[in-house]
């Protein structure tokens, strides 16, 4: 990082100067709550099983988006882009490990836009990128002019790492691997991760200092570590895997196909493994649910919730045996999709939103809602109309891509782009009759006129998320771009 050091105390001083200044007593609060590595199988999205009455409650009482996307399908570029409102190919962050200003020094992040006008920013857990569990209990790749207070939360997840099976011995964060806990909620790290973040509802109720609270919690992220409990919500036998048709695999381009083939000891995995690893991703699930109940809880009983927009998310979406696939980086659905519920002032009640929405939406999102000034860098577009009266629809695509392939979704279609202009496949899914994507339809005739359309947005949305940025240095190094991950 010594490369540009130097420079950030200048940089940060023109971010400063450039900001918006506000009343912030008269704004409200924001409570920026974030799971590492949810996919959509939650109760208010139609799952059968999983269970999440706290995340429910909080859809009842604001807009729940069916078809919110992330930018990119790895936990440190999709943290750099929706912290910064802007795509990958603008971050030049495509791979984790990455510190945001070592890529753009001079970047306004969400949380300091808050900070610029008097908000006290707080994070708790993860918020950009961690290795899990390796970095729990440190700082991992964050970046602390976001910030006024950091608390990295460390509990007995970590203590237990011995005890936790996992396809390769010994590697826990890149692979499957699950452990039912002893002990109580409150001893793991996202136990505390929650006692934290109640304890400092309770200070700014006393205080009346508007605030930017972010609580990212580690689960589900692998391994996959929750009080025995919660695993005891989901008997195996309720339980099946994802099977794929014969000679699926050769429908898809060369590069779809090893997006999905990345870990070898994931492929073919028998049916009794992949069972227990969906007990115990349902199990963390529901943990990080309870404990998103307390901080909620602790946001009523403390008379905050009237003045408080909350934001739940993830980071991206995961494969649980989907196209043969387990965890994240591919192009599909599975992948691409986040849950995301809004709820609090300027928001409608228990409403599901028309349109579609991008991680990269929350930047000028939350701005407009409190009432700032939209810095002119940031690429993604305010939901404000659209949350606000859930029938209006301010974005009707998405765009996400994956090493070199791009993806564009509209309500009814997914198509994708490998290698430049498609020189290395294409694949063109449609969710009215084939909502699972299983079914490539690029290649067929009759559709050759979608195909045509589909390509032309998604070749116009590609060169918009490219486009520099207004003020914003980029620092692009030798290797930077879509390196191959693990």
């Amino acid at each position: 990082m010594s490369r540009f050091l130097h420079h950030l105390s200048f940089f940060l001083l023109i971010a400063g100067a450039c900001s918006t200044h506000a009343n912030a007593a008269d704004q409200p609060n924001i409570l920026f709550l974030i799971c590492d590595d949810l996919n959509c199988d939650i109760g208010c999205y139609g799952h059968p099983l999983v269970k999440t009455p706290n995340i429910d409650r909080l859809a009842a009482r604001g807009v729940r988006f069916d078809q919110a996307y992330c930018q990119y399908p790895l936990c440190g570029p999709s943290r750099a882009s929706f912290m910064t409102g802007l795509y990958a190919d603008q971050t030049f962050i495509h791979r984790n490990a990455i510190y945001i200003r070592e890529h753009i020094p001079n970047v306004q992040t969400l949380s300091q836009l808050f900070r610029k006008v008097g908000y006290f920013a707080t994070r708790i857990g993860k918020i950009y990128h961690y290795n899990v569990p390796k970095h729990i209990g440190s700082g991992g790749h964050d970046d602390p002019y976001s910030w006024d207070q950091t608390i990295n939360p460390r509990g007995r997840d970590k203590d237990d790492e011995a005890q936790i099976f996992s396809l390769r011995k010994g590697s826990f964060g890149g692979t499957l691997s699950w452990l039912a806990a002893d002990g109580t909620d409150e001893q793991q790290t996202d136990g505390i991760a929650a006692t934290e973040a109640v304890e400092i509802l309770q200070r700014f109720s006393k205080s009346q200092q508007n605030f930017f609270l972010a609580v990212g919690l580690f689960r589900p992220h692998t391994p996959f570590v929750a009080p025995k409990k919660y695993f005891d919500l989901y008997p195996p036998n309720d339980l099946k895997v994802p099977s794929i048709p014969q000679g699926y695999l050769a429908t898809l381009p060369a590069p779809a196909k090893k997006s999905i083939n990345r870990k070898k000891e994931q492929l073919n995995l028998r049916p009794e493994l992949g069972i227990k690893a969906i007990q115990a991703y349902y199990a963390s699930i529901s943990f990080a649910d309870a404990q998103l109940g307390r901080i909620l809880d602790a946001l009523d009983d403390s008379n905050l919730s009237e003045n408080t927009i909350v934001v739940f998310t993830s980071d991206h979406g995961y494969h649980m045996g989907e196209h043969g696939h387990w965890q994240k980086t591919t192009l599909f659905e599975n992948a691409a999709r986040v849950p995301l519920i809004m709820a609090g002032p300027g928001i409608a009640t228990g409403h599901d939103a028309r349109s579609i929405a991008e991680m990269v939406d929350f930047y000028p999102t939350l701005a407009e809602l409190a009432g700032l000034e939209i810095p002119p860098f940031a690429s993604g577009i305010s939901l404000k109309e659209g949350l606000a009266n859930p029938e209006k629809m301010p974005r009707t695509s998405a765009l996400t891509q994956y090493e070199n392939g791009y993806s564009v979704r509209t309500q009814r279609y997914r198509y994708t782009e490998w290698g430049e202009n498609g020189s290395e496949g294409n694949e063109l899914y449609d969710h009215q009759t084939d909502p699972a994507e299983m079914n490539n339809l690029a290649g067929v005739a009759e559709q050759q006129q979608t195909v045509s359309e589909l390509a032309k947005l998604l070749h116009q949305r590609i060169t918009d998320a490219s486009r520099t940025p207004a003020g914003i240095q980029q620092n692009q190094f030798k290797n930077s771009r879509r390196v191959p991950q693990r």
